[in-house]
């Protein structure tokens, strides 16, 4: 059983469930003390254990049901009756043991799949299948083309080759009872070939979907797809709880730096000198602060909703955050983004800055009007967006005094590197007053670069 539910836990994560070592751990000590038997109460345990949202409360179910359904062999042929079953109708007597009589009874010298096969025990049969499945690692399956594959290793782990002699060995001298197990054995093949589509459902779709993510992950931003805009905002999802589970944990322990004998020899004169107090140089951290420029106007409209979504997470991850959004003016967006679903402060910040004529100039004057006092030199200030200010005066002076007041200028650009100080592209020239350049087309490079300033932080 514990093979079966580390199985369980597999096909779980395929289903988007996140299942934690230390919760596959509380699960398994769950089913220990309900036990296995009554299936309800297993469910119920396996639910409770490791659901944490009514979402992952049905996809669980579902995966359960999938999971502990096994296919069972089919009977192609009527179970006749204890009293009126012809001798040679190939039916078993319904204690499941071969006829004592006539042609229908199996030699001795039969291999266990022959006579498994033979006495038609069904729970014997599934029991079999599920066996030779884990001797076969049904659960490495990742492609629909791996099917026949892994049928053939879970009829050889069951024994084929030598039901294969048995079957050679009775056709000459028993042909009604080869007859009766080569149909048995069409049957066990179905029952196989329906244990393998049933792992392919449960394994394979982790496998499949991690594959889509990952082509999404490196696909630009500014050429999704319609069909994929939503899948997009998922993925986007993911990689803003990841930031948060990474970055957003309280640090329990102040990190204490090397020993500092002078302060401890003082500490302890009174003790001669016998250090019953130590003293630490401890590491100064700096608060971290972090001012979020975005871009929302129309030549980057594609994207700013992927941006925004990352700037939400900054506010769960880090203590202080300030957001702007601009297009051709520039807004502060921080209490929107912090009161609001991502759906709503997205929908919220586009009606009033988005879509617009980006002006770079005009925005940065903005910000150098009203909130250039938030600057202070811990700050480290993100620029999301193209450099793209339609021929208007890019006001690079102003970014550099930016540049001047704060820790670090980042300017993350969805745009190829190619495409930078081409037609009304300033990127060049705000370039010389960043610390931090970086192209930001996919959602990949989004999440790193996201990370790698959140991490300095920690």
């Amino acid at each position: 059983m514990r093979e079966n539910l580390h199985r369980f836990f597999r096909a779980a994560r395929g289903v988007g469930v996140h299942v934690s070592p230390a919760e596959s751990i509380d699960a398994m000590r769950a089913v220990a003390q309900v036990g296995i038997s009554d299936r309800a109460v297993l469910r119920d345990a396996l639910l409770l254990t490791l659901a944490k949202s009514q979402d992952e409360k049905l996809a669980l179910g579902d995966c359960f049901d999938l999971f502990f359904s096994q296919p069972e062999p089919r009977q192609d042929q009527p179970e006749a009756g204890e009293d009126d079953a012809p001798q040679d109708s190939g039916q078993p007597p319904s204690s499941g043991a071969p006829s004592d009589a006539g042609e229908g009874q199996p030699p001795e010298g039969l291999g266990p799949l022959a006579q498994m096969l033979l006495s038609q025990d069904r729970n014997t049969i599934a029991a079999a299948i599920a066996s030779a499945s884990g001797a076969a690692s049904l659960s490495d399956i990742r492609y629909s083309t791996q099917r026949g594959i892994f049928s053939s290793r879970i009829l050889d782990a069951m024994g084929l080759q030598r039901l294969r002699d048995d079957l050679d060995g009775l056709t000459a001298t028993n042909p009604s009872l080869a007859e009766r197990l080569r149909a048995a054995l069409d049957a066990l093949r179905e029952a196989v070939r329906d244990t393998v589509s049933q792992g392919l459902a449960l394994y394979a779709r982790e496998e499949a979907e991690n594959l889509r993510n990952e082509i999404l992950r490196n696909a630009p931003l500014a050429r999704i797809e319609r069909r994929q805009v939503a899948e997009m905002r998922a993925l986007i999802r993911q990689i803003a709880r990841r930031l948060r589970e990474r970055y957003s944990k309280p640090r329990k322990r102040q990190r204490r730096g090397h020993l500092d004998v002078r302060r401890t020899l003082r500490r302890n004169a009174a003790w001669g000198g016998v250090p019953f107090l130590t003293a630490w140089k401890r590491k100064h951290r700096d608060r971290p602060k972090i001012v979020a420029l975005c871009d929302v106007s129309g030549s980057v409209a594609q994207v700013s909703d992927f941006f925004l979504l990352l700037i939400h997470s900054l506010h769960e991850v880090v203590d202080d955050v300030r957001s702007f959004a601009f297009s051709s003016h520039l807004i502060e967006v921080s209490r929107i983004l912090e009161s609001k679903s991502p759906e709503e402060a997205m929908s919220e910040i586009m009606s009033k800055v988005g879509f617009g004529s980006s002006d770079y100039g005009s925005s940065l004057l903005d910000f150098e009007k009203e909130f250039m006092s938030t600057l202070t030199p811990h700050t480290t200030v993100i620029v999301l967006g193209d450099a793209r200010s339609n021929n208007l005066d890019p006001r690079a002076d102003i970014l550099r005094r930016i540049s001047d007041r704060s820790k670090r200028l980042v300017w993350l650009n969805p745009e190829g590197r190619l495409a930078w100080g081409f037609g009304d592209s300033e990127m060049p020239r705000y370039a010389t007053f960043c610390t931090v350049v970086r192209q930001c087309a996919t959602a990949h490079q989004l999440e790193r670069a996201v990370s790698d300033i959140v991490a300095t932080y920690q």
